[in-house]
């Protein structure tokens, strides 16, 4: 087996050499690189290999920039020490990794696991996809928002935010301290705003943050009920179709 590794700490680089070398003596470390541009380089003038180790973050940038210059078409198996929603995002792609520090129990499954797999996915398909959530995870979300009440301005932090709702065709956040403020977003400007770990669109006209649902009912035809508190005015529901994405999100 001829494998590539592209990793910026040569400690890192020789550990995975050395636990490579105690699992298959036949594997073969045809090149060793340490940044996005070498890489780069190196893929387009040369790709006779069968594997390659990934780390994420290089010397002058993240790996998966490589992507948008070079079309790999061998299995790669990522190593990280990145959070939980990076991980997520490699699962989600059936794309393998490993998390540092690097265990010689779990570089054996990984290539066993590229083996059973080589040739039955388009990695370049999975690797765009993978970018997406990893630019998703690491996005810089919304803090504050910035309200005017009456003839002055309030700075209000995020988390102090019950919800999103529309009102008379008007956007508006609720507070927990049970006041209501216009806010010029969009709904659909707020999803991609907001930190998706703590509000959730339920429907078209409510956004709820986590920390304010008290309670869900099951409604008629597979439907949820929500309660809050503070209360919003009116029913808080979610449909049957986004019911149990909606459970997933708050059991996460």
């Amino acid at each position: 087996m001829r494998v590539v590794i592209i990793e910026d700490e040569w400690e890192a680089s020789e550990h995975l050499c050395s636990l490579l070398s105690e699992i298959d003596p036949t594997i073969e470390i045809i090149k060793r690189i340490d940044t996005v541009h070498q890489s780069i380089e190196f893929f387009k003038t040369y790709q006779n290999f069968d594997l390659i180790f990934m780390d994420i973050h290089l010397a002058d940038g993240i790996s998966f920039d490589i992507f948008k210059d070079v079309e790999l078409k061998s299995p790669v198996i990522f190593t990280t020490a990145y959070d939980q929603y990076a991980i997520k995002a490699f699962k989600v792609n059936s794309i393998d990794y490993i998390l540092k520090p690097l265990i010689k129990e779990e570089i054996e499954q990984a290539l066993n696991k590229f083996k059973n797999q080589k040739g039955k996915t388009s990695n370049q398909d999975l690797f765009h996809n993978l970018y997406q959530e990893f630019t998703k995870s690491t996005k810089t979300y919304k803090t504050t928002f910035l309200v005017q009440y009456k003839d002055a301005l309030y700075p209000i932090a995020t988390p102090d935010i019950v919800g999103f709702f529309i009102d008379n065709g008007i956007v508006k956040g609720a507070t927990f301290e049970r006041k209501s403020y216009i806010i010029t977003h969009t709904m659909e400007q707020l999803e991609d705003d907001l930190n998706p770990v703590d509000f959730y669109r339920i429907n078209r006209q409510f956004i709820l943050q986590r920390n304010s649902i008290k309670r869900i009912d099951y409604y008629f035809n597979g439907k949820l009920k929500i309660k809050t508190e503070p209360p919003f005015d009116g029913d808080l529901i979610v449909s049957k179709a986004k019911a149990s994405d909606f459970k997933k999100w708050l059991n996460q």
